[in-house]
């Protein structure tokens, strides 16, 4: 069985991040979006909140497992026999990073592939930081998440300065 991880921290989980999910389960039988736990970034959601996001917008998709990790993403891999990790790519900017980390993990473990997904167009410029932004203005962010998460992550960055 071909199984695949899409690791990230998903705060908060965006449309952008649904339809690489989407695309991802066309090319692998088992997916597992795994939640990290720390993160260099300062997360706004908890760990508990942005799983509960995930299962919501994923809704009962069978082969999808919302998983949390915690170390290196490659060791997750190993623990559920994923033999590549996914990645999303927006545009060139994401590129150096995303590539710098592919090379790396192909370094720590040579039996892992990267594979980079573009999202859709109407995607392509979306990012979670954004979202909490339009959110803390008060703005219409029902455009960019899932109907259900929208007041939940309203809420949330109404109490941010």
């Amino acid at each position: 069985m071909k199984v695949a991880v899409y690791p990230g921290t998903f705060d908060p989980v965006t449309l952008g991040h649904i339809d690489l999910i989407k695309r991802a389960k066309y090319i692998c039988e088992k997916l597992y979006v795994a939640v990290a736990r720390s993160s260099a970034k300062k997360t706004l959601f908890t760990l508990e909140e942005r799983l509960d996001m995930l299962r919501i917008a994923v809704g009962n998709e069978k082969d999808i497992i919302v998983d949390s990790f915690e170390g290196l993403t490659v060791d997750y891999c190993n623990s559920v026999n994923a033999c590549a990790i996914v990645r999303g790519l927006r545009a060139v900017t994401d590129f150096e990073y995303e590539f710098q980390m592919a090379l790396t993990n192909r370094k720590l473990n040579g039996n892992i592939e990267t594979i980079f997904l573009m999202p859709s167009e109407k995607y392509t410029y979306l990012s979670s930081s954004m979202i909490k932004e339009i959110a803390r203005l008060n703005g219409d962010i029902s455009r960019f998440v899932s109907k259900e998460l929208v007041e939940m992550i309203k809420a949330r960055c109404a109490n941010v300065y």
